[in-house]
């Protein structure tokens, strides 16, 4: 058993808004210190200095970096910094993948911009393939817990057809197939992979999916308590699947959508 004395460590891979802010300050709230690297406009960077001293104001440590999160020799760099801060006696609890960059085109199009090969690779890359390449390097770097827990973000968009989500719907069967294979063959390690299927939620990333009002409107009808999923549905769930009790679920793909999926 580990020495819960130590502090309870947790990396969230675009942490600065939506699935992964919230789930950031979840987290906090529940006595986590924090790594979020995530990837902002100097704009932006206001607010999002705002939401972590929010998070740092509950007593815990926050380390952040802005940069991409894609590129291996910035990770590399990054997850040296992770394990001189950490030191000897602390790990990662807690990898929480919620990048959202991917290329939202239509396939036929008269008047717009179609999908590219190339628009695959960047989507499929950052929003699937990168969550194996940071588990990779964390385990090759010694810093998983021995008992850590590894979840990501899916969508609805996973099976269903939306005009111009193309890329991102093969990034997420991707991501799920990656959960369900990292969870095989991590198991030795004592690694537990999930991934969260969220109903609709009006987040920064969601507002940019061609015709996101038309999906808003179906899920409100769809979804029997008459609302869309909030980023804090999701990231409670994210804290349950971090709890001693949750440490026998592993592999599979749990939907937080408030019953938007039944019909």
């Amino acid at each position: 058993m580990e020495n819960l004395t130590k502090k309870q460590w947790a990396l969230i891979l675009g942490g600065s808004s939506g699935l992964g802010l919230a789930t950031a300050k979840k987290l906090a709230a529940n006595g986590y210190s924090i790594f979020i690297i995530h990837r902002d406009r100097r704009v932006d960077l206001e607010e999002v200095k705002s939401n972590f001293q929010e998070i740092t104001s509950s007593g815990v440590d926050l380390v952040s970096y802005n940069m991409d999160l894609v590129k291996t020799n910035k990770r590399q760099q990054v997850l040296k910094e992770i394990k001189t801060k950490l030191g000897a006696q602390e790990k990662l609890k807690v990898l929480v993948h919620s990048i959202a960059k991917g290329n939202l085109k239509p396939m036929n199009s008269q008047t717009e911009k179609e999908l590219e090969n190339v628009d695959f690779h960047i989507t499929l890359n950052a929003m699937a393939l990168s969550l194996y390449d940071w588990t990779k390097d964390l385990i090759k770097e010694d810093l998983f817990s021995s008992d850590a827990r590894i979840i990501s973000f899916t969508s609805e968009g996973n099976t269903r057809a939306w005009k111009g989500y193309a890329a991102v719907s093969a990034a997420k069967a991707t991501l799920e197939s990656l959960t369900r294979n990292m969870a095989l063959e991590f198991a030795a390690l004592g690694l537990k992979v999930n991934c969260i299927q969220a109903g609709a939620t009006e987040t920064k990333s969601f507002k940019m999916i061609p015709g996101h009002e038309r999906i808003k409107e179906n899920a409100l009808q769809r979804n029997p308590h008459g609302r869309l999923t909030s980023p804090e549905d999701v990231a409670n769930v994210v804290y349950l699947l971090t709890t001693p009790e949750a440490q026998w679920i592993t592999g599979t793909v749990i939907k937080v959508d408030g019953g938007e999926s039944l019909r």
